[in-house]
């Protein structure tokens, strides 16, 4: 059984972790997997008899990368025999709730530039297991029908003009959200960076390219928006935006003591970028539950499960 809960707000996200992670309400508005559980709901649940595995609480960001692999993740434990628990967090609660021994592990660490402010508070009290995802990327994006090349060229007035002075961005806990304000200031842009969410910031860019107009938006690799889009990366010749990352998994200190099973499992996760895009496709689609798209992958790659599974 696969139970999710949210937590728009840090305050109440120490009001859920010092209930057990009792449920709240939903996040940004990004789709969530369809067993997302009431108070009431979490209450029956917890005095349910546990799996034969026991229980694993997983954190993550409603990012569209963090979902896909949060819940394909899910779906292989519970195929092991635990029942897991899922959490919906902002990216600094994602390093506290792990480094606080609130949950289990996560899925979503973009090392080492991306997270990096959030991972060097936290390292000495979790666990890296290494990276999940290899060659990831971040920066700023436009619609390739944009005459723009490059980040600098945002710095000239009339070119900021034809974007309306600003740049799309996602949720304020995002480390790309900082990374972006730094690029501001490096090549003293005119732009100012708008808040908002992964949904948010996909929904600007969807109406601005059906209208043919100028924007530009906090981006990464993998995403679905690439499949659905020809968009490019502006070039960022100060290095703003760092290198190719990787995605690394995190989990709490003692899970390997409590749960080797579960640890063994998250530690032998690995997958391509093309084999998340699969799923965040899936996710994107009108009506689709993301718990069911995962696990719907996970019964389409028998070998490749098998291999986290150890079989």
């Amino acid at each position: 059984m696969h139970i999710q809960f949210h937590a728009s707000l840090v305050t109440a996200m120490v009001a859920v972790l010092a209930l057990a992670l009792g449920g709240c309400s939903p996040g940004n508005g990004s789709h969530p997997p369809a067993s997302a559980a009431t108070p009431a709901a979490a209450t029956k649940a917890s005095t349910a008899p546990t799996p034969a595995g026991g229980t694993i609480k997983l954190a993550y960001v409603e990012w569209s990368s963090c979902l896909a692999a949060t819940n394909v993740v899910a779906a292989v434990l519970e195929k092991a025999g635990f029942k897991v628990k899922t959490m919906s967090v902002t990216g600094a609660m994602l390093y506290e709730a792990l480094a606080n021994n609130d949950v289990d592990g996560m899925v979503c660490a973009w090392l080492p530039t991306t997270h990096k402010n959030y991972y060097a508070k936290t390292k000495d009290r979790l666990v890296n297991l290494g990276p999940n995802m290899s060659g990831t990327k971040i920066g700023l994006v436009v619609p390739d029908y944009v005459q723009i090349n490059s980040i600098a060229d945002l710095a000239r007035p009339a070119t900021a003009k034809q974007f309306d002075n600003r740049i799309v961005g996602i949720d304020p806990g995002a480390g790309e959200m900082g990374i972006t304000e730094k690029a501001i200031k490096a090549y003293n842009l005119p732009e100012r960076l708008l808040v908002g969410s992964g949904a948010t910031m996909t929904a600007a860019l969807a109406s601005a390219i059906q209208q043919h107009e100028p924007i530009v938006v906090t981006g990464w690799t993998p995403h679905w928006m690439w499949a659905r889009w020809k968009l490019k990366y502006l070039a960022d010749p100060k290095g703003i935006f760092g290198q190719p990352e990787n995605i690394d998994t995190l989990v709490r200190k003692g899970l390997q003591h409590d749960h080797p099973r579960a640890y063994a499992i998250l530690d032998a996760f690995r997958w391509t970028p093309a084999a998340m895009g699969q799923v965040m496709v899936a996710d994107n689609q009108r009506g689709s539950d993301p718990m069911a798209n995962a696990q719907d992958w996970v019964n389409a790659h028998p070998q490749q499960v098998a291999a986290w599974l150890g079989r």
